[in-house]
């Protein structure tokens, strides 16, 4: 009986303990997403231009969604962590999930991207990668430029159907 109390015990430890390791991240995360005024196609091709520069792991464009590979960021997390109070880290990466989903909204059609940035870091070889919760910069980065290319393109699509219509009054 006094096994089992036990055993009871530390299950019960343990289970509080990693809920406390993901409490903050249920509780203060916010994934980056943003809804754009224009088609699925548009949308896409915005996500896929400005992701050139990621090493994509995966894309498919019938889903919507799009991971990259595991990334190095070191020199990045510790020149942001350089004027705070923490150490230097050994190593850092951070891998890019992406999602792109078409909806209606008031009868006209959007599209809504979210960035989700998953970051882990090193201190040191004993301890192992551990999760760290990301900044979300870099994501609503990502989102500022995808909405200024569908910007440019509805802008160039205007151009061209003025030119068009011009040609068609001189003609």
């Amino acid at each position: 009986m006094n096994k089992l109390i036990c055993f009871t015990l530390l299950i019960f430890i343990n289970s509080c303990a990693s809920y406390e390791k993901f409490k903050a991240i249920t509780e203060e995360l916010e994934i980056p997403s943003k809804v754009y005024a224009s088609d699925y196609n548009q949308t896409w091709q915005a996500v896929i231009q400005v992701m050139k520069r990621f090493d994509i792991s995966y894309q498919n464009q019938e889903s919507g969604k799009i991971k990259t590979r595991w990334m190095d960021n070191t020199l990045q997390v510790n020149f942001s962590d350089a004027f705070g109070s923490g150490d230097a880290v050994k190593a850092a990466e951070f891998k890019l999930l992406i999602n792109v989903a078409e909806g209606y909204s008031y009868g006209r059609k959007v599209t809504k991207v979210t960035i989700f940035k998953r970051q882990r870091v090193e201190n040191d070889f004993l301890q192992g990668w551990k999760e760290k919760i990301s900044d979300v910069i870099q994501e609503k980065t990502l989102l500022y430029r995808i909405s200024r290319l569908i910007e440019i393109d509805k802008k160039l699509k205007e151009i061209d159907k003025a030119r068009e219509k011009e040609e068609l009054e001189n003609f």
